[in-house]
């Protein structure tokens, strides 16, 4: 059965099921490499489990992955695919290597993928809890992760690279002590932080926690230097921040012993 049949067979199972589909269909059912057999059966999964009542076009798209707006009710909620085709699952081995959590997997693209897709649900779990703003974790299947949408009125809100009315200083502080909580109390470095994966809406919100580790992870060390980098590079252009190593002595020195344990 080719794609088209199947996609064709979805759409009767939408109809069947209630899900209205937002905006122009077209707009959410893209490409061959996003909306595999795979990804609609786990799809499929989520509407039968009535997670999801309503699909929109895309919020964004790369490589890696591509973000969708839906709804479940009246909420807001952002599908991120992960992609089975395109995705660099050998890069993702770097992140996963060396996580307890996920040791002995196998090495298989598909197997990589759906870990990882349990990885950044798990890791956001741990920062919500921890205090760190995210986008609250909803569920998962396969490459597919439902989380909470960040956005007013249906558009999503801009990355900091690209937000207007910025307070910066205040806003440093903030993603500041967002490192902190990471490092002290969800035992996480994000090991991605840049201005393009912090959201700004009424307050930054830190999001793409795929490939965040753990701090016995054997590269956290060099992995939280590039997070400080990355984050006084950007905000040194803007207000006053701390040298980096200042930075990166002040995180490991966040009384991490004395902090909440999150569970694995």
């Amino acid at each position: 059965m080719g794609l088209e049949d199947i996609q064709r067979r979805f759409d009767r199972k939408l109809a069947k099921e209630g899900v209205h589909i937002l905006r122009d269909a077209n707009q959410w059912k893209v490409r061959e490499d996003v909306f595999d057999e795979v990804t609609l059966l786990a799809l499929y999964r989520f509407v039968q489990k009535k997670m999801i009542t309503a699909v929109g076009g895309p919020i964004s798209t790369g490589k890696e992955a591509n973000v969708f707006y839906a709804e479940v009710g009246d909420r807001s909620l952002a599908l991120k695919i992960y992609m089975m085709r395109t995705a660099n699952f050998k890069a993702m081995m770097d992140y996963i290597d060396g996580d307890p959590r996920f040791s002995g997997i196998r090495r298989s693209r598909k197997e990589i993928i759906f870990v990882w897709t349990r990885k950044e649900y798990a890791n956001l779990s741990r920062a919500r809890d921890a205090g760190v703003p995210v986008p609250d974790p909803v569920a998962f299947d396969r490459n597919i992760l439902i989380m909470e949408f960040l956005g007013e009125g249906g558009k999503a809100f801009p990355p900091l690279k690209y937000a207007t009315g910025v307070d910066y200083a205040a806003t440093y502080a903030e993603v500041v002590q967002c490192m902190k909580l990471l490092y002290a109390k969800a035992h996480l470095v994000h090991a991605d932080l840049s201005e393009f994966n912090i959201l700004y809406g009424d307050r930054p919100y830190l999001i793409d926690f795929g490939q965040a580790v753990t701090r016995d992870h054997p590269a956290m060390v060099r992995f939280l230097e590039r997070d400080v980098h990355n984050v006084t590079r950007f905000f040194s252009q803007h207000c006053d921040v701390l040298e980096e190593r200042t930075l990166l002595t002040e995180i490991m020195n966040e009384n991490p012993l004395q902090a909440e344990t999150i569970p694995e």
